[in-house]
């Protein structure tokens, strides 16, 4: 019997946890021994903490982030660099055998430019970058 694909997303919020983090990476550990397990993670807030350090503005449109190269840059260097190493491993930490990939990884995730619909104009679209 194919054991079951599991896809679980942690929030940002969350990573600012740690007493929280530590017993949800032990949960992880323990559920991937009975499935399949992907992880995905967010990681808003540690990208505003850089972003403000490094004195770059962030803007916000219908609530998503007009990402910019540079932004683009602190949210890689965040996300890849950062955020998902301390998860991998901090359940390799508990007994886990996790492997962090990021979406630039060997093409895994390809993007384009994204237009949404502006929603105090109809019929007019607003690039987010």
């Amino acid at each position: 019997m194919a054991r079951p694909r599991v896809v679980l997303k942690l929030g940002g919020e969350l990573l600012e946890q740690p007493a929280d983090l530590e017993r949800i990476a032990r949960q992880i550990v323990a559920l991937a021994a009975r499935t399949s397990l992907v992880v995905v993670h967010g990681g808003g807030p540690q990208i505003e903490q850089l972003l403000k350090r490094l004195d770059i503005h962030s803007e916000f449109v219908q609530g998503m982030r007009v990402t910019d190269a540079e932004t683009m840059d602190v949210v890689e260097m965040v996300l890849g660099g950062q955020v998902n190493k301390d998860i991998v491993n901090l359940i390799n930490k508990h007994g886990g055998r996790a492997v962090g990939l990021t979406g630039a990884d060997g093409g895994l995730i390809r993007a384009r430019k994204m237009q949404m619909p502006d929603e105090k104009n109809p019929g007019a679209f607003v690039d987010i970058g």
